[in-house]
């Protein structure tokens, strides 16, 4: 995506001070580090982190306490007590840093770095999906008690380079599961070469999280290397991928101060998905409050409804399969799977006269067809009369996880397909947000391995 005309500044990507661990103060860079805080939701997982070191940076995106003042104060200290400690430190100077994910043939690399903030109507960088108010209330509050960045944004722009090893060409998306297979071309974009160059030195920091992928790290300080990635960005726009309720954030607290500064600023990766593509995934729901047999019932009347066989992956695969097969024939092509009774039940080939009733038809039909529009406005609102509220609907990212804690619950879970990416696209083109939780994007960045203190600038 690129930016019109030759007066857009486009993306304006800057060094910053980066604070990080100081290996020989934590038992392992990789023990301190944990994914996204919106991935960590089960206890269980939480409790893990935890105690995987007592520097595990979830203390400070999730810090526990009973209330939220409290959650965000313990934070504030914890991050000033491991600064004081040496458990923490800033980089003697500016950089950007180049980041590397590799996960077996899967390769991602990418730029971190402070990205100016521009407002919406800009076109720079566009949002794809609503936000939850509650929860852009909660990261406000914790970012401006520890005056912080602590994880990046993952935002995707699609460069000047020739492919990825892959097949897959600068000018065609890429599909659900697409990823980078190895080292990509050359590239002709500035990013791109300062990127190539940058890997071949020694990391700054190497680590193997549990999940089996690498994470390498490199500074970036070259002037010549710095304006070579400016002068490459200015031209391009970006999609945020992963991170709108972060993203939400940074602009709240921007306008809350007058005077230029650092809040003026995010903290980003930004991947090149011309080179890297990235994976879309769903986010599943689970219905905490709802169990299958209210469920099934309500929707009798309105999809067709069929018990599948499982185990998950199966039961995923009919999904799919389901999801593929509406998408080629004439209606709509809408198709969930139930889960949360030891049992699989799968729903598609909704009825056309209830979608025209309860879905708004003000927006383009890309938008009124897609799975989570559906689900909220159809099932959730006028089926289910189901509340989008904590109480009521928690946001898992892995379906077995979702399962799990419906049966646990005694609710239901509602399995998700992903989305197309062209249809993210082009939906964010038009400047139109899907329904919160619609997309998962990844690889994502591990969440401590750089921050920002925006009291170093």
């Amino acid at each position: 995506m690129s930016i019109p005309g030759p007066g857009g500044q486009g993306l304006q990507l800057t060094p910053f001070r980066g604070l990080r661990y100081v290996a020989e103060r934590v038992g392992s860079l990789a023990a301190v580090t944990s994914p996204p805080y919106d991935v960590v939701v089960r206890p269980e997982g939480l409790r893990e982190l935890e105690t995987a070191d007592p520097y595990n940076i979830v203390r400070l995106i999730l810090p526990q306490a009973g209330t939220p003042e409290a959650r965000h104060r313990q934070a504030a200290e914890t991050l000033r007590r491991w600064q004081a400690d040496g458990v923490l430190a800033p980089d003697p100077e500016p950089a950007l840093y180049v980041y590397e994910q590799r996960d077996g043939p899967t390769l991602q690399r990418g730029l971190i770095g402070a990205l100016r903030l521009s407002p919406r109507e800009e076109g720079i960088v566009l949002p794809h999906e609503e936000v939850m108010p509650h929860v852009v209330e909660d990261r406000a509050d914790l970012m401006r008690a520890t005056a912080a960045h602590l994880e990046p944004l993952l935002l995707a722009y699609r460069g000047n380079g020739n492919g990825n090893g892959n097949g897959t060409s600068g000018n065609e998306p890429s599909g659900n599961g697409a990823s980078g297979t190895g080292a990509a071309g050359p590239g002709t974009g500035g990013a791109a070469q300062v990127i190539e160059r940058t890997i071949l030195r020694e990391p700054l920091l190497s680590t193997t999280t549990e999940d089996g992928v690498d994470h390498h790290l490199w500074r970036v300080t070259n002037p010549a290397d710095l304006v070579a990635v400016s002068t490459d960005l200015r031209h391009h726009q970006a999609l945020i991928a992963d991170g709108h309720h972060r993203w939400a954030t940074y602009l709240r607290l921007r306008e809350e101060r007058r005077e230029p500064g650092p809040w003026d600023f995010g903290l980003v990766l930004l991947v090149d998905t011309a080179r890297y593509p990235l994976r879309v995934r769903a986010i599943h729901r689970v219905l905490r409050r709802l169990s299958p047999e209210e469920a099934l019932p309500a929707v009798r009347r309105a999809f067709r409804v069929r018990t599948i066989d499982g185990p998950l992956p199966r039961a995923l695969e009919t999904l799919a399969e389901a999801a593929e097969a509406a998408s080629a024939e004439p209606g709509a092509p809408n198709a969930f799977l139930l889960a949360g009774d030891g049992h699989f039940h799968l729903l598609d080939r909704p009825d056309p006269e209830l979608l025209a009733r309860t879905v708004p038809d003000e927006r383009p039909e890309a938008w009124r067809t897609l799975d989570a529009t559906v689900l909220h406005h159809t099932l959730l609102d006028h089926l289910w009369n189901v509340p989008d509220t904590p109480e009521h609907i928690g946001y898992l990212h892995d379906p077995a996880a979702a399962v799990e804690q419906a049966e646990r619950l005694g609710g239901t879970a509602v399995l998700m397909h992903p989305v197309r990416e062209d249809v993210v696209h082009e939906l964010a083109r038009q400047g139109i947000a899907m329904p919160h939780k619609s997309t998962s994007f990844g690889p994502k960045p591990a969440t401590g391995l750089v921050l920002r203190s925006l009291t170093l600038g």
